[in-house]
């Protein structure tokens, strides 16, 4: 084989990864793209329950709330969901239109600061930052009466906090440093040349991405601090956060306080194609008998 015909594969491959990069990035950032105020009043303008929209301050940053209720309901207990990176409040949108769970409970979700409205990317410095902005939201509700969900990066926040809620609930968590897989397309954000290309929201999970490896040992005595129970649910063909971190967590924190649903051939994208077995454990854990 030549060296002209050589290249001239090369040449093909090389760009054939560039388009194939390029098109998923845009499908994954558009997927992701958190929605404005009327889009999101959009995807409710067929059901009877709307949402209520509002905003808080935490650290010179505006950060949106979705609520299901115009009034929190103190009878009822809250759902408080904390998704991923990257993300947005509406990765949990099937949740919060869903007619029975909000018969049983007020729901709330919120967009995490870099990856709100203004999809700035520029994501708080530490996991403890991300916690003391849940509690800040949290506060003034009675917290044992609320069932904390977080998906991926989410879950690590909600496994982080030390409060004593009704359940905690990790879905897909990142939890151990060491278990964290590195892919290649990382290093886009890591080298300077090729770092301008980023969308702005996928440069703040890159950065939350790379401190987890050193930050997450940081944790491995606090996971188990809080007095709540814990479910994990986790799939096992899961290669963006590794199954084996919730079977850390399960070593961590004990079977006593611990449960575990594994997915057999469940992947990270759980909270969406896994909706039904999702939603039934949330019902349970909203149940009288939960708290």
């Amino acid at each position: 084989m030549n060296r002209r015909l050589i290249k001239k594969i090369f040449k093909i491959i090389g760009w054939t990864l560039l388009g194939v990069f390029v098109i998923a990035t845009y499908l994954i950032y558009t997927f992701t793209s958190p929605s404005s105020e009327a889009e999101i009043i959009e995807k409710f303008e067929d059901d009877i329950r709307q949402p209520t929209i509002s905003y808080t301050l935490f650290k010179g940053h505006n950060v949106r709330l979705v609520g299901m209720q115009k009034e929190m309901d103190s009878l009822l207990p809250t759902l408080f969901f904390v998704h991923g990176s990257p993300g947005s409040s509406m990765d949990f949108k099937r949740y919060l239109k869903d007619s029975t769970l909000n018969s049983l409970a007020n729901i709330i979700s919120y967009d995490r600061i870099g990856y709100g409205p203004e999809r700035t990317g520029e994501v708080l410095n530490t996991l403890q930052e991300e916690v003391d902005l849940l509690h800040q939201l949290l506060d003034g509700m009675d917290v044992t009466k609320v069932v904390l969900v977080g998906y991926s990066y989410g879950g690590t926040v909600v496994m982080a906090s030390d409060l004593h809620y009704k359940k905690k609930i990790a879905l897909a968590a990142a939890v151990k440093g060491d278990l964290e897989p590195m892919f290649w397309a990382m290093n886009l954000y890591s080298w300077q040349l090729t770092r301008p290309l980023i969308p702005k929201v996928f440069r703040g999970a890159s950065i939350e991405k790379f401190r987890h490896v050193t930050e997450l040992s940081q944790y491995a005595e606090r996971w188990g601090l809080s007095k709540s129970k814990v479910l994990s649910i986790h799939g096992k063909e899961d290669f963006i956060v590794p199954f084996e971190n919730s079977i850390y967590l399960q070593n961590q924190i004990g079977k006593t306080k611990f449960t575990l649903i594994p997915l057999e051939e469940g992947n990270h994208s759980l909270i969406w194609t896994n909706f039904e077995l999702i939603k039934t454990e949330l019902i349970k854990s909203l149940s009288k008998n939960e708290f």
